[in-house]
């Protein structure tokens, strides 16, 4: 004869102690069970095996006799009706609907939540795309846009039905927009065919809107753009979105700004770059003149002795801070353009200009380098 295995203690099944109250109970044996569910775990005979074994400890432990039972003689007091797992409904009063509604939706989206009657619904958020210039996003514009929006039917006052009577509940379902079915230890449930879930019919729908309670209509609104403004910066406009169902409310508008690129200038958060060449001569001398800045002319000065790539600011000239005062700085980058032609008396002038330079030419190591830019610089 084989040795008899004995069976786990269900209170350790469950991983409660023995004073656990019956919500306590219920709370362990659902999150078993969306762990160990069959339908989680295909193919799994471990799962499936533990999934067994928490379904017959709550089987026992939730009925408050066959925990007295329990408690006092072990499986033994049980009389071997713990182990009646095959096939029907849990006994002694244990709501399958409770747990397995719960437990279905969870994993399946089609929980015990009812759809009764004519819910109200919020209409859903609207995406408006609008490209403006570089300067509109930078100093702040105005402009007109038009959208397509969903409105509440004017036939029906959004009713849905050309009697003004509006949906009655769906009969098959009950207002549910569920039907469950019992198949042997389960419940499940199936969205109703009748309805298509939404737990009312409509009988004779508004020749408008078709039974939707809502058409397509058209929306004009002047959107402000603030100064500042960054690619990709939403603008919200609550309550201008599509309209609700059933009296809901109006999703949002979400305005999102697309800037296009500038000629000159590139934008790093508050900062404008952008490069400026000058010669040999500015660099080495120093040299003040004017260039273009994003609101006007901007007068460069170009320190003596400034080496090619280095960077130049100009304090307040850039973007303005959205929503609070003061502006980024404008960078300037300068290069140094070398001459590909000299005439003779241009060689003749940097040949006698090189006869007053030193420069020992050898090779420098990259570190070097860079410690002789930033001295430079």
């Amino acid at each position: 004869m084989s040795a008899r295995v004995a069976k786990a203690d269900y209170y350790e099944v469950l991983g409660v102690s023995r004073e656990a109250s019956d919500q306590e109970l219920k709370s362990a044996y659902r999150k078993l069970a969306l762990k160990f569910h069959p339908d989680r775990n295909p193919g799994n005979h471990a799962a499936e095996e533990q999934f067994k074994k928490a379904s017959e400890a709550y089987q026992v432990l939730s009925d408050a006799d066959k925990r007295a039972a329990y408690d006092r003689y072990g499986h033994a007091g049980l009389g071997g009706q713990g182990s009646g797992f095959g096939g029907g409904p849990f006994a002694g009063g244990v709501d399958i609907g409770d747990i397995f509604g719960d437990l279905f939706g969870e994993m399946f989206n089609v929980g015990g939540t009812s759809q009764r009657g004519t819910r109200q619904q919020r209409g859903d958020d609207i995406r408006f795309d609008l490209t403006i210039d570089f300067e509109a996003a930078i100093f702040g514009t105005e402009t007109e846009v038009r959208l397509r929006r969903l409105e509440t039917c004017a036939t029906c006052s959004g009713r849905g039905s050309a009697s003004g009577r509006g949906p009655t509940v769906c009969a098959q379902c009950q207002g549910r927009g569920q039907i469950r079915y019992q198949q042997g230890f389960f419940s499940v449930a199936r969205t109703c065919n009748a309805c298509g879930g939404a737990g009312s019919i409509i009988g004779d729908p508004c020749p408008a809107c078709r039974g939707a309670m809502r058409v397509h209509g058209e929306l004009k609104l002047n959107v402000k753009v603030p100064a500042g403004v960054e690619d990709g910066t939403r603008i919200r406009y609550a309550g201008e979105g599509d309209a609700g169902r059933s009296g809901g409310p109006r999703g949002d508008l979400y305005i999102v700004l697309s800037v296009r690129a500038h000629d000159f200038f590139e934008r790093t958060g508050n900062d404008l770059h952008c490069v400026i060449p000058i010669s040999f001569p500015q660099a080495a001398l120093g040299a003040e003149f004017e260039i273009p800045g994003i609101d006007g002319p901007v007068m460069l000065k170009i320190p003596e002795g400034t080496q090619s790539s280095r960077e130049i600011h100009v304090r307040g000239r850039g973007v303005p801070y959205l929503n609070d005062k003061g502006r980024g700085d404008l960078i300037v980058k300068v290069l140094v353009q070398i001459p590909k032609k000299l005439s003779r008396a241009q060689r003749e002038l940097v040949s006698k200009l090189a006869e007053s330079l030193t420069v020992e030419n050898k090779p420098a190591s990259p570190g070097l380098l860079e410690k002789m830019k930033d001295l430079f610089n």
